[in-house]
């Protein structure tokens, strides 16, 4: 899709029921492709991508990726099409090997894919309409998978086509240590991490707007550090004047900034949320702007942590994305920016929850769309106790971590969904929040769902948090929407431990308990008369701004 006609995210989302609640629906339905996606693979080796379509001419560099779970000799082994098989070399394998007729051919993202390449003299010319790649033994299929209709440069992995140059990261997971837990606005985000930067700075963001950090990153680019700074080039409603004056005063600085986008672009938007400094890293659900990171205005989680495997994730993630083809200089496509004008976010609000230090038994980073949808909906589904889900919106009932959600409290777990009641997201959350109620009160589950009162601890819920059996604890840019969790760039780390879970739990309890309706979770639908007929002024003096705003805090 290009970037430069992008729908707003709430008309983005297609809502189709999951099938089972383990398991989320795939992107393209697998019922038009011809035969199975994968039949009967052996616990030895599957099918795991193709590439039927690429960019160069005579479609030079196709290629077929299998998984071998062990050494295997492949000596009998053949893999084809509808067409033939072609036997392949008699050489022992392992891990993610692509199989092709021309190695020199194959496109620069796939080597980054696989463990190795092999050369099959005789591999089949796939077909851009579609057809079944075969893998077989001694004459016996071992897999199968099929697809349809190849968009140039896209592999297929069975449940969806992947862009060229996208990512295809495992969750990495790090063992014992401690992390800094904190909410905000109650604590502006700690920048401790690049105040103490001796080497490396490496921010992501969707938005960038926060003069604090922007003053922080300039000092530390001073000292000798090297700062990256990597943001979408699209966000909703466009680059806000505030967000072109900070990426001009970093450039003038000494600080390399990219932007992700363009219409080749591996993803709708680059919607993370983090940054490594050396061997720490901080992880947010809030965008780099006043708003989100100076104590102002968003209900956000973050954490600081360390540890190597959770910063090497962080660090692979952002060297993929800022070394890729649509990652391009801001000093490139400065002249081509038309700033809109947005308001910042200045007030304060008090310290309520304070931030803490506390132990983990273990850390994983999840990157979107790589591999968070399997690992979220696998954590939520298999709670044994309960679910705390703190958001902004949560994208329908139907959604895959909803109804991982909903399998939750069919098994027996005890549910809760707090969502935004600010008035871009009212209306919406409302629908969802009587819909989840009927659905609880009519199965009989310990579930309820509510809209937040902030009560003035805070303007507006943005968080992205979940807490699952008060152990298990979810911090990160992702949203439940499948735009989010398919189509956008996302990282997210999972905290377990006793302290942690209990920390983000009672946070959530705090902001549960702020909420008004009664003990069971239910509260009426707020009247919105009033603000509409509070706000026509504005809207009529400023409705593009009013209107950018809306957009951006849907998608942010």
């Amino acid at each position: 899709m290009s970037r430069t006609a992008r729908p707003v995210l709430a008309t983005l989302v297609v809502l189709s029921l999951v099938a089972t609640a383990g398991a989320s629906a795939p992107a393209t339905d697998p019922s038009e492709a011809p035969g199975p996606q994968n039949q009967s693979p052996t616990d030895a080796a599957a099918l795991v991508a193709v590439l039927p379509n690429p960019v160069a001419e005579g479609d030079a560099g196709e290629y077929v990726v299998a998984r071998f779970s062990e050494p295997t000799a492949l000596d009998g082994w053949t893999v084809g099409d509808d067409d033939g098989a072609a036997p392949l070399p008699n050489v022992t394998v392992a891990g993610r090997v692509a199989f092709t007729a021309d190695p020199a051919a194959l496109p620069a993202d796939a080597n980054g894919t696989v463990d190795r390449v092999v050369r099959v003299a005789d591999f089949p010319r796939l077909a851009n309409g579609g057809e079944q790649v075969v893998l077989a033994r001694n004459g016996s299929r071992v897999d199968v998978l099929g697809y349809t209709d190849a968009p140039e440069a896209e592999r297929w992995t069975g449940e969806r086509w992947v862009p060229r140059g996208a990512t295809d990261l495992e969750p990495a997971r790090g063992g014992p240590g401690e992390v800094r837990a904190f909410v905000t606005p109650d604590t502006a985000v700690p920048l401790d991490a690049i105040v103490g930067a001796d080497d490396r700075v490496l921010l992501a963001g969707y938005t960038f707007t926060s003069d604090r950090v922007t003053d922080a990153l300039l000092a530390a680019a001073d000292r000798g550090v090297a700062v990256r700074v990597l943001v979408d080039d699209a966000p909703v409603g466009g680059l806000s004047a505030r967000e072109v004056a900070a990426l001009d005063r970093l450039e003038a600085g000494g600080v390399a900034v990219r932007l992700l986008g363009g219409d080749a672009a591996r993803y709708d938007f680059h919607h993370a949320k983090y940054l490594v400094a050396d061997d720490r890293a901080l992880v947010l659900t809030e965008n780099w702007k006043p708003s989100g990171t100076g104590g102002h205005a968003n209900r956000g989680w973050g954490v600081a942590l360390n540890g190597s495997e959770p910063v090497a994730a962080l660090n692979r993630t952002f060297h993929a994305d800022w070394t890729a083809h649509d990652a391009a200089p801001w000093l490139d496509q400065r002249e081509a920016v038309d700033p809109v004008l947005r308001e910042s976010a200045s007030g304060s609000y008090p310290t309520r929850i304070e931030p803490t230090t506390v132990p983990v038994d273990s850390t994983t980073v999840l990157v979107a769309p790589d591999n968070a949808e399997a690992s979220l909906v696998s954590l939520v589904a298999g709670a044994e106790s309960s679910v705390r889900v703190e958001q902004m919106s949560v994208g329908g009932v139907e959604t895959p971590l909803v109804q991982a959600a909903l399998a939750a409290a069919r098994n027996g777990s005890r549910v809760r969904f707090l969502l935004s009641s600010a008035w871009y997201a009212e209306d919406e959350n409302g629908r969802v929040v009587e819909r989840l109620n009927a659905i609880a009160e009519r199965e009989g589950l310990d579930l309820a769902a509510r809209l937040v009162d902030p009560g003035g601890r805070f303007e507006k819920l943005h968080a992205k948090g979940v807490v699952v059996d008060e152990r298990h604890v979810v911090v990160g840019s992702v949203n439940w929407n499948r735009n989010s969790l398919r189509d956008n760039r996302e990282v997210a780390v999972v905290l377990t431990g006793d302290e942690v879970g209990r920390y983000y739990a009672e946070a959530f309890d705090t902001d549960w308990r702020g909420g008004g309706g009664g003990g069971d979770g239910r509260q009426p639908r707020l009247l919105w008369v009033a603000a509409i007929a509070a706000a026509a002024l504005a809207v009529l003096v400023c409705w593009r701004r009013v209107q950018f705003e809306y957009e951006g805090e849907l998608q942010g």
